[in-house]
């Protein structure tokens, strides 16, 4: 049993209605913010590195960081050292104090990273995204598509939020809720608009908001079930317009 359902079923019995775009080419489009990322956070903190040699910053950061993110994702940010970190980033400790001063500027960091691709990513929707329902499957999907690419710091940012200091929880749950604001606009819009049904758009946000999370937390369940992310995305859509077309039992507030 391959675990498909008659919903399953009818989302692939032919060109989706839903689909805003396919995640290959969702990927050839957002390689040039793959190609900038270390840029990026160069300019971003070019205040705190110490080092000098653009191209040497560039690769440094990239070890580094990408070092960070592997060792969250195999046991966590709050067990690892800056020694852990040089020897798993194969760089000295020397070299490693001349990017960062503590795990927490270094937590900072890759935060403020993600809450730039959260605001540049799924601020912008295309124009052909005109209405209300367009930019919440456009929004939707974009979502799952970033986080599928860049799966390490989005995992990160959930998993490690309770190990983070004050500034870095800020920071995490600020991205979480700037999300969840923009899938209620999209919701508010929509009822404005006559296309969804009344119920709570803060509260329809916040519920939607873990079908986004669960892909990039667990992704090995998804894997396990042959699941890719143009069907996971087809999913979500479509369970979010069921229950707007249909409406909560208490709409709630508006």
């Amino acid at each position: 049993m391959d675990g498909s359902s008659s919903f399953d079923r009818q989302s692939h019995a032919g060109p989706s209605p839903v689909r805003v775009a396919a995640f290959s080419s969702f990927r050839q489009d957002f390689q040039g913010e793959l190609d900038a990322t270390w840029r990026r956070m160069h300019d971003r903190h070019r205040d705190l590195i110490k080092a000098k040699r653009t191209n040497v910053i560039l690769r440094n950061l990239e070890k580094i960081v990408t070092a960070t993110l592997h060792i969250s994702n195999q046991t966590s940010f709050h067990s690892m050292s800056l020694r852990d970190l040089s020897r798993h980033a194969d760089v000295s400790m020397g070299v490693l104090y001349n990017y960062i001063e503590s795990k927490e500027q270094l937590a900072t960091m890759i935060l403020g990273h993600v809450q730039f691709l959260v605001e540049n990513t799924l601020s912008s929707p295309p124009s052909s995204a005109a209405t209300a329902r367009d930019r919440l499957r456009w929004l939707l999907r974009t979502h799952i598509y970033t986080s599928e690419i860049m799966q390490p710091w989005f995992f990160f940012a959930y998993m490690e939020a309770k190990t983070f200091d004050n500034r870095g929880r800020r920071m995490a749950i600020g991205s979480e809720l700037r999300t969840e604001r923009l899938i209620a606009e999209c919701v508010g819009a929509g009822q404005a608009a006559g296309d969804f049904a009344p119920a709570d758009p803060t509260m329809t946000a916040s519920l939607v908001k873990p079908l986004l999370q669960d892909w990039y937390l667990k992704r090995w369940k998804y894997q396990r079930r042959g699941i890719d992310p143009d069907r996971y995305a087809d999913w979500v859509v479509r369970f979010v317009e069921t229950f707007l077309s249909t409406a909560g039992p208490d709409a709630g507030p508006g």
